[in-house]
């Protein structure tokens, strides 16, 4: 029986699995693959989170003895908070609707129609996207011989050209205590950070003609003891979504913070460029995937169903037109890519 994108998309929202926690998941892929006659594999990924105790492992699915031309491929784990599904005749609601379980079930919908039409093909589904592409980094170490990988991410069923990088930078001032009263006896860590972060933001960063600028979020700012205590601590997490090499960036931001405050980057994923194919819409993606991680699964395209603007928030839907069409673009690039 053919598979039903939008009841499997039902079955998998109703599973909980943000990031650290895909395992049941990750378990219902494995059953149901196996189910259809898939020769299924388990890639165990570490467990990162210390809050954390259950099994991760990115699932991996071809027909048995078959080393796929093209693989289907996205991330079973989800932004918190979690909500389950709902919906209307238009429309389905619920974490992971377009980011990313709705892809996953367009994926499977697709490769189920690709091997009957004789397409060698894979399903890759990985953990950990949303944190630090964990899962993708193992399966980067366990190919299967593809020659293209079709990333899943909501691009709103038009093919990305081009992905913007991400760089995540970790700022640390330390400073010296001292009573509020008689901040001269001691060294405000928070001034020091605030005065570095308005540097930063005032800095210039690059723009590819192509792609557009780059852009930088300050994310988290966290420090300080108590309203009458000067600080002797204080932090800030940035994120830089990147055009072009890292370096750049990089260097521009060790100059402009100087010594008010520790720099590192715990995070580097780069801009990436992709083919176009005639007759599918483009659109460039401001955003980072799992494809800097996968390098080793065969020539990459990005293409999924929903908006990456309603990804991450508690407005997260998918239309059920644009489910069913995203089955049907899955199989005609795949074929097209296999000639």
């Amino acid at each position: 029986m053919p598979i039903d994108p939008v009841q499997l998309t039902r079955e998998l929202v109703n599973i909980e699995s943000t990031s650290y926690n895909e395992g049941l998941a990750g378990a219902y892929l494995f059953d149901l693959l196996n189910q259809q006659k898939y020769a299924v594999e388990k890639m165990p990924v570490p467990q990162q989170d210390p809050a954390s105790t259950g099994e991760r492992f990115n699932v991996y699915a071809a027909l048995p003895g078959v080393t796929p031309d093209v693989v289907l491929s996205t991330h079973m784990d989800t932004v918190p908070p979690y909500f389950g599904f709902t919906e209307d005749d238009e429309n389905m609601y619920g974490r992971g609707t377009c980011d990313a379980k709705g892809i996953m079930a367009a994926q499977i919908a697709a490769a189920d129609q690709l091997r009957e039409g004789g397409v060698k093909v894979g399903l890759l589904f990985v953990v950990g996207e949303e944190r630090d592409s964990a899962g993708a980094k193992v399966a980067n170490l366990n190919p299967k011989g593809s020659r293209y990988l079709i990333n899943g991410e909501p691009t709103d069923n038009r093919l990305a050209i081009a992905t913007k990088g991400a760089l995540r930078v970790e700022l640390r001032a330390k400073g010296r205590m001292a009573h509020s009263a008689y901040p001269e006896l001691g060294e405000s860590a928070i001034e020091k950070l605030v005065l570095a972060l308005n540097d930063v933001l005032a800095m210039p960063l690059p723009i590819e003609p192509e792609i557009g600028p780059s852009t930088l979020n300050i994310g988290v700012i966290e420090g300080g003891r108590a309203p009458n205590v000067i600080p002797d601590h204080a932090m800030a997490l940035l994120l830089v979504r990147t055009v072009g090499p890292s370096q750049v960036v990089k260097d521009a931001i060790t100059k402009v913070v100087g010594d008010r405050a520790d720099v590192s980057f715990s995070l580097d994923l780069p801009c990436v460029r992709m083919r176009k194919i005639e007759g599918h819409e483009t659109m460039i993606a401001k955003f980072a995937t799992d494809i800097p991680s996968l390098t080793a699964w065969g020539e990459p395209l990005l293409l999924g169903p929903g908006s990456i603007h309603v990804a991450h928030t508690y407005a997260e839907k998918l239309a059920k037109k644009e489910l069913y069409e995203a089955v049907k673009l899955y199989v005609d690039v795949a074929t097209k890519l296999v000639g």
